[in-house]
């Protein structure tokens, strides 16, 4: 009799999972077609700004211009996956679509999360640098970078494929995480940074500039703060799944 009574409320759970589920998934289908054409459309409008823009430093263009492209791919490749994916009804299709999207997404949002982190870097080193940041950042050298970020992607893409699942997503979680603490570090010295210089330019109102090219610091305060409000929603978005595999 009891185990009577535990299968009929196994089922019963069952099949509520299960309207539930079907009652969730067109609107989930709905989110990512949205999410996909404002991607692709916002991130294509960005690659087309940044080819016109020619105040913007080529190695910094060049970060934005990845961060952009693997934005659009996520748009043009991952959630049309994720919409044949909740869409799918045969085994093999489904299983075949759950490894698509977990390979391309390991790689672009790795290469995204890592990107954003590399600008924050960028920033505090053009302003740490002053005249020699132009030397000691280059376009070839950020080129170096942006592959090993790729393939940063791919070896986490080849881990879940030869090796297993927890181990590709505790290298992509841990690299998150390393990302979140680095851009932290960076933002706050940039800002402890400027506010220095604003309260030296202060002091020093009316004398003669004799460092060379000034700094705008207004404009440069305000650009960087854009950045780190793109880098944080980018942190709202991943930290309740780094939270959850790091507790887990």
């Amino acid at each position: 009799m009891e185990n009577s009574t535990n299968h009929r409320n196994f089922t019963s759970t069952v099949r509520q999972d299960s309207t539930l589920l079907a009652d969730i998934v067109p609107f989930l289908v709905a989110l990512n077609i949205f999410l996909s054409i404002t991607a692709c459309l916002g991130n294509a409008l960005i690659l087309i700004a940044l080819r016109k823009v020619s105040s913007v430093h080529p190695p910094t263009k060049l970060f934005f211009q990845c961060l952009a492209i693997t934005d659009l791919c996520v748009g043009f490749i991952v959630h049309p996956l994720l919409v044949l994916f909740f869409m799918s009804t045969v085994p093999k299709v489904f299983n075949c679509v759950k490894d698509a999207v977990i390979a391309t997404s390991l790689i672009l949002c790795s290469t995204s999360i890592l990107t954003s982190t590399a600008i924050s870097v960028d920033r505090l080193l053009a302003l740490l640098l002053g005249l020699r940041y132009r030397h000691a950042v280059t376009v070839n050298r950020v080129r170096v970078v942006l592959t090993c970020f790729w393939l940063t992607g791919v070896l986490a893409v080849l881990l879940y494929f030869f090796v297993s699942l927890l181990i590709s997503m505790s290298l992509a979680v841990v690299l998150a995480f390393l990302s979140i603490v680095v851009s932290i570090f960076s933002y706050t010295k940039i800002f402890l940074k400027l506010n220095l210089k604003l309260s030296q330019s202060h002091a020093h109102q009316g004398q003669p500039n004799r460092g060379g090219i000034p700094l705008n610091i207004a404009r440069y305060k305000k650009m960087v703060s854009s950045i780190a409000w793109v880098q944080l929603a980018l942190v709202v978005c991943y930290l309740p799944y780094i939270v959850v595999r790091l507790f887990k």
